[in-house]
């Protein structure tokens, strides 16, 4: 099964059905198919054929879909470019993608006349919206396109359809290839849980270059339901939708859902009537915190665990999962879930050996969704797919239930006192403290202990606490060595486009003097 052969079905099955709206508009599956074709048309007569890269810069919006499934068609690969980024960035991404095309929404094309020099790669600028000299409209490079020929490249399972680069916490962002095969086993996997509940209208607000936004409007059109797609995140906004606007499910990260329940007044007193369902995943959420949400919205909640390079969740925490933690057992929203449909999840040691039960280690995961290796870096790639399996950069243990709790990336690991201390664990403790908004655990250097404990902090507006009483709170709930030696104190926590924590700037400062920046 290849992407777009799901609106091809529902294109011709249920023609008439809504498929995408936004408020303003909608577009049926009808109406997305012939959008998608338009651009597989399009793709073509610009000269890209079967595994060239283009690609699209742009908010949330409908034409957005078409863009996947359009290229999908044409075995054209899509490069999504996250709007949040930097124009260096989207500038390296191009280059590094060796896109040939680049779509880009009016919005963000001022920052892109920028860079355009410095892009010869490039042959081709379509503007939506907003017209530069020598780029091309959006609806003219669509309605200058002959229709494909019937013989067209055939398309098979195996081809590459989407390259998306990883956040880049860490260094270069890598480009994950995608293929349609992995990306259709990823929405069957995830699909699977949900039969009773899929379809429906899912609410995407999360940017759709995201895999987890993308995967799940991808997701919901596969099962012919409909997408509400929001373009940014404004969390009155996200609010009202989900109240007003018949929405069944939505998709967001932990500082969506924590921006909410601290920034909207009233947020507990609506009604969230169509309301079933809130997924959420990217990065680790406060277990009070999902309680709290678990209350304010009324619904079933679902944590999916993955990354790009597995083409989204490789476990689980399904709603029975969240219904069990609510019943008395709540150690298991800590927990990431078990093994998705068809997926071997493993913990293991520095020689491969499967961890025991309880003991820290690798996690590493095999199944159908595994990207095809990074866009040309056969080094990088050997790393994380070694004999069929991907080594995820997190470290984890298991349960005796088989239930994965991840206890942070291995590169972000505090060793102190030759002690291992992950620091989600003990962002998870000050989480809990009422007057904490956001916080970061890193590692500074430390004379005696080659690292220490540190907690940046956010504090809620108004709310007060010192850091020797934030120390003590976090000794009463975990090891001595865990605990904070110290704390900074924050306005605001620097995050990437992903909505991840970039430890490696809280880090820097500390570390600037040392050959290298660990202990």
């Amino acid at each position: 099964m290849r992407l777009h052969d799901l609106i091809e079905f529902h294109g011709r099955n249920e023609p008439d059905a809504i498929a995408l709206r936004d408020g303003e508009r909608s577009m049926s599956f009808a109406e997305l198919l012939t959008a998608s074709r338009s651009v597989a048309d399009a793709l073509v007569a610009s000269g890209l054929g079967p595994g060239d890269r283009y690609g699209v810069l742009a908010g949330n919006h409908l034409e957005y879909f078409a863009c996947y499934l359009g290229a999908a068609m044409a075995n054209v690969v899509t490069v999504p470019l996250n709007p949040r980024l930097a124009p260096a960035e989207w500038r390296y991404i191009i280059d590094d993608a060796g896109c040939r095309l680049v779509v880009v929404r009016n919005e963000l094309i001022e920052p892109v006349l920028t860079v355009q020099e410095q892009l010869p790669v490039v042959e081709t600028w379509v503007a939506i919206g907003g017209l530069p000299e020598g780029w091309i409209g959006w609806d003219a490079w669509l309605a200058d396109a002959p229709a494909r020929p019937k013989n067209a490249s055939r398309v098979e399972p195996s081809d590459a359809t989407v390259q998306m680069y990883t956040s880049g916490t860490t260094g270069r962002p890598k480009g994950a290839i995608l293929t349609h095969g992995s990306l259709i086993s990823s929405m069957t996997q995830n699909l699977a849980p949900l039969i009773d509940g899929a379809n429906g209208c899912t609410h995407i607000v999360a940017p759709l270059a995201h895999i987890g936004s993308a995967l799940a409007g991808l997701q919901n059109l596969f099962a012919g339901g409909s997408v509400y797609v929001q373009e940014h995140f404004d969390f009155d906004e996200v609010v009202r939708i989900l109240d007003e606007e018949g929405v069944n499910r939505t998709m967001l990260v932990p500082a969506m859902i924590q921006a909410m329940l601290v920034m909207v007044p009233g947020i507990e007193d609506r009604e969230y009537a169509d309301l079933e369902q809130i997924g959420y995943g990217a990065s680790p959420i406060a277990p009070a915190t999902l309680r709290t949400a678990m209350e304010v919205f009324g619904c079933e909640f679902v944590q999916g665990f993955g990354q790009t390079e597995s083409s989204g969740g490789v476990t689980l925490l399904t709603r029975a999962d969240h219904r069990r933690a609510l019943d008395g057992d709540e150690e298991l929203l800590r927990s990431a879930g078990r093994a998705c449909f068809g997926t071997e999840v493993r913990v293991v040691d520095p020689d491969g050996n499967d961890a025991p039960v309880g003991e820290v280690g690798h996690i590493i995961a095999r199944g159908p969704q595994l990207m095809a290796g990074y866009w040309n870096l056969p080094e990088a790639t050997a790393e994380a797919l070694r004999d069929g399996w991907l080594y995820l950069g997190d470290a984890g243990t298991f349960d005796d239930e088989g239930y994965l709790y991840v206890k942070d990336r291995i590169k972000d690991m505090v060793v102190s006192g030759g002690e291992n201390v992950y620091p989600a664990e003990v962002e998870q403790v000050l989480f809990s403290h009422p007057a904490v908004a956001d916080a970061a655990v890193i590692g500074v250097p430390d004379e005696k202990w080659g690292e220490a404990v540190k907690a940046c902090v956010v504090l809620r507006e108004g709310a007060e606490v010192s850091e020797s009483e934030l120390i003590d709170f976090c000794r009463a709930s975990i090891a001595g060595f865990k605990v904070p030696k110290s704390v900074d104190w924050h306005d605001d926590l620097p995050r990437n486009a992903s909505m991840k924590v970039l430890k490696t700037e809280l880090r820097g400062p500390y570390w600037e003097h040392h050959e290298r920046s660990v202990g």
